[in-house]
C-alpha cells in the first residue's frame, strides 16, 4: 500500500499531511489523488460517507491550483449540500493548504451575511467552497468570476438533489466554461446522478470505490425490538447501560428531533439537537459543543447532519430506521472512522423489524438482535464505570494536599471496605433508585402487564420488586378518570402532597375515561384510600376500592375494553438518576409532555365528549 510520499503531491502538500498525521491513503484517496492530478478526464466517483472523501479530490485539487499570480483568481469551485459539509470541506482545504503561499479558500452558504461573502470573494480567492443556493445569489449579484474555473468538485451530489437542488446545480454547471473537470462524488448512482454525467460530462471514468452501500468493516450493527411507544424508554435504558457515550441519536424528522432532544434534556441528559429550524448561529454553537465533547449526544435529522466530521463518535442510534435504506449506510458511517470500532444501533418497533434484513442485503452487514438492557444490567454498567473512573481518575496532589488532614479527620473511623463502598455509592444510588422496579422493556408475543401477565423485575436486598401488580404494590380503583381532567403526573402530585408519601410508592397508573386503576405500595394503600375518599370532585365523593373486589371485577384489568378511551398511561415513578426530577412520560418514559398545572386543578370539570388528555 503507498504512502501519501507516493502519490505526487507537491512538497507544501505533504508538509501538511504529514503535519496532520496522515500516513497511509484510504482506498478512495488511493484511488483518485493519482488519477486527479495526472489526468483532465472528468470524474465519477461512488463512495460512502467516511471513506476520506475530501482529502481524495481536495489534495489533487489543491495541487493544481495557481497561486502565483497577485490577484487571487478563482480555479476550484467545490459544491455542498449543507451549510455544516460547506465550512467542514472549507476547514479541512485550509489545513491542507497551510503550507501553500497566499492560498485563499473562501465558504459561502446561506444562514450568514452575503455582503461579508461578497467582500471576501471581492478580495480574491483561489477555491470557492458553496453550497448551491447562495452561489446563485452571488452569481446574479456579479460578485465573483468563474471564468478561468479549471476544476468543479460535486460533493454528496445524491445529496444535494435529494435536497431540491438540481435546478441549481443546472443553473451552475451551464455557467462555468466548458474547459473544466468535473468530479462527481455520490454514494449511490441514481438516474439523476447519471443524467448529470450524461449532460455536464465528458468521458468521466466511474469508480466505484469501497462498495457504495457497502457499510464500514469497523461498525457493529445491533439493533433492538419494542412496542412502538417504549421507543423514548429504550433509548434511554440503551444510553444509561452504556456509560462514556459518544454519540449521533438520528430521528427522521425535525418535529421528532426536536422532542427527543427536549425529553432528554429535561431528563437531565447532556443533549442538544440540530435540525434545519436552527439559526446559523445555533448550529454554530451546537456543532462546537459537540465537537469539544461537552455534549455527550447530539439529535439530529439526516440533512442536519450531513458535515458532521468529528472524530471518535462512539455509536449512532436510530431512533427508527429511514425511509431509504441507503441512508442507513450514510448515518452508521460517522462512527468506527479512522480505523476505530464504532457501534450502530437501530430501536425498532415490532411492525418494522422485517426491514432489518432489507438493510442487512443493501449494506451487506450483519446484525444482532439484542435483548434490551435490564434494570440490573444499567446498575452493572454504570457501578463499574464509577469503579473505572475511581482507578484511573488524575490526582493534583499540590491542590489536594492542604485538605487532605480535614479529609483524613472525617473518614477516619470508616474502613477500606467501608470506603470502596461509600464512594461508588455516591453516584450509584441514583440509579439504583430509579432502576429499582425498572421493567422489561424487550417485546413478548405474550401479552404484557395488565394482559394477564407480569413484568419482570430484578433483585435488591433479596427481594424481588416487580412494576405493575407485583408483591409489593396494592392495585386500586377509583371512579374518576379523563373526563374528570386526571393526569398521571397531576394524580402522584396531589396524593404525595396529602399523604405525604415519594413518588416511588406509585406503581402502574392506567386512566380511562369514567374511571382509573393505579398501583401503590402495600405500605402505603390504606393511607391513599382514607385520602382519596374524602375527596369531592364535580359534585360527586371519589369512591376507591381494591381493584379485585367483586364491585370492579370487570374493571380490574388495565388493558380493559370498558370505559371509553382505552390508550394505556403509565408513569416514570421514580426521579431521573440524572437530574432528580420524574413527571409524567406516557408508556415510553418520555413521549408526551405532562400539561403543567397546579395540582388541583386536574380536579376541573371537563367536556364528556372530549377525549382525555394523557
Amino acid at each position: 500500500m503507498p504512502t501519501f510520499h507516493e502519490l505526487g503531491l507537491k512538497e507544501p502538500l505533504l508538509r501538511a499531511v504529514d503535519s496532520l498525521g496522515f500516513t497511509v491513503p484510504t482506498p478512495v484517496q488511493e484511488a483518485v489523488i493519482p488519477f486527479a492530478m495526472k489526468s483532465e478526464r472528468d470524474l465519477v466517483a461512488l463512495a460512502q460517507t467516511g471513506t476520506g472523501k475530501t482529502a481524495a479530490f481536495g489534495l489533487p485539487l489543491l495541487n493544481k491550483i495557481d497561486t502565483s499570480s497577485r490577484q487571487a483568481v478563482t480555479q476550484g469551485l467545490i459544491l455542498c449540500p449543507t451549510r455544516e459539509l460547506c465550512l467542514q470541506v472549507a476547514q479541512d482545504l485550509t489545513n491542507y493548504a497551510q503550507f501553500i503561499p497566499n492560498c485563499k479558500i473562501v465558504a459561502v452558504y446561506g444562514g450568514a451575511r452575503i455582503d461579508l461573502q461578497l467582500k471576501q470573494l471581492r478580495d480574491g480567492a483561489h477555491v470557492i467552497v458553496a453550497t448551491p443556493g447562495r452561489l446563485i445569489d452571488i452569481l446574479e449579484r456579479r460578485g465573483v468570476s468563474l471564468d478561468s474555473l479549471s476544476n468543479l468538485v460535486l460533493d454528496e451530489a445524491d445529496e444535494m438533489l435529494n435536497m431540491g437542488f438540481k435546478e441549481a446545480i443546472d443553473t451552475i454547471l451551464e455557467s462555468v466554461p466548458d474547459e473544466k473537470s468535473v468530479w462527481l462524488f455520490s454514494a449511490t448512482m441514481s438516474k439523476e446522478i447519471r443524467n448529470i454525467a450524461s449532460n455536464y460530462m465528458t468521458d468521466a471514468q466511474e469508480m466505484k470505490l469501497v462498495g457504495t452501500n457497502e457499510s464500514n468493516v469497523n461498525i457493529e450493527h445491533v439493533y433492538y425490538t419494542c412496542r412502538a411507544d417504549d421507543r423514548y424508554a429504550v433509548l434511554k435504558r440503551v444510553v444509561d447501560a452504556t456509560p462514556g457515550i459518544f454519540g449521533l441519536i438520528f430521528c427522521r424528522t425535525k418535529a421528532e428531533t426536536k422532542d427527543i432532544a427536549e425529553q432528554m434534556m429535561r431528563d437531565g441528559y447532556n443533549a442538544d439537537a440540530l435540525h434545519g429550524d436552527l439559526t446559523q448561529d445555533d448550529r454554530d454553537r451546537v456543532m462546537n459543543l459537540f465537537r469539544e465533547r461537552t455534549l455527550e449526544l447530539l439529535v439530529a435529522t439526516d440533512v442536519a447532519a450531513r458535515g458532521i466530521d468529528v472524530s471518535d463518535i462512539s455509536h449512532v442510534i436510530h431512533y427508527g430506521l429511514p425511509d431509504d435504506n441507503e441512508v442507513y449506510t450514510h448515518r452508521s458511517g460517522r462512527t468506527g472512522r479512522a480505523g476505530k470500532q464504532g457501534k450502530s444501533i437501530v430501536i425498532v418497533s415490532t411492525k418494522f423489524e422485517s426491514r432489518i434484513r432489507e438493510v442487512e442485503r443493501i449494506t451487506k452487514s450483519q446484525f444482532q438482535k439484542l435483548n434490551i438492557p435490564s434494570g440490573k444490567e444499567v446498575c452493572e454498567a454504570q457501578l463499574l464505570n464509577i469503579i473505572h473512573n475511581i482507578h484511573t481518575a488524575e490526582v493534583h496532589d499540590n491542590a489536594i494536599e492542604p485538605y487532605l488532614p480535614q479529609i483524613y479527620a472525617e473518614l477516619n473511623e470508616l474502613s477500606k471496605e467501608d470506603l470502596i463502598k461509600r464512594f461508588a455509592s455516591v453516584e450509584f444510588n441514583r440509579f439504583l433508585v430509579y432502576y429499582k422496579n425498572a421493567p422489561d422493556l424487550n417485546y413478548y408475543s405474550k401479552p404484557r402487564t395488565g394482559r394477564g401477565t407480569e413484568e419482570r423485575g430484578f433483585a435488591i436486598n433479596g427481594t424481588t420488586e416487580r412494576r405493575g401488580s407485583g408483591a409489593n404494590f396494592t392495585r386500586l380503583f377509583a371512579n374518576i378518570g379523563g373526563m374528570d381532567g386526571v393526569t398521571p403526573a397531576d394524580f402522584i402530585k396531589k396524593v404525595s402532597a396529602d399523604v405525604g408519601i415519594p413518588s416511588s410508592s406509585f406503581g402502574d397508573i392506567a386512566i380511562k375515561r369514567t374511571y382509573m386503576h393505579f398501583d401503590i405500595a402495600n405500605d402505603d394503600a390504606a393511607k391513599v384510600k382514607t385520602s382519596m375518599s374524602s375527596w369531592l370532585i364535580n359534585n360527586r365523593k371519589v369512591r376507591v376500592d381494591n381493584a379485585d373486589s367483586k364491585e370492579n371485577e370487570d374493571r380490574r384489568s388495565f388493558g380493559g375494553s370498558t370505559g371509553g378511551y382505552e390508550k394505556k398511561s403509565s408513569y416514570d415513578r421514580t426521579s431521573n438518576p440524572r437530574n432528580g426530577s420524574g413527571g409524567y412520560k406516557g408508556r415510553d418514559g418520555g413521549g408526551q409532555r405532562s400539561r403543567g398545572p397546579e395540582v388541583d386543578k386536574f380536579l376541573k370539570p371537563r367536556d364528556n365528549n372530549s377525549r382525555p388528555r394523557r
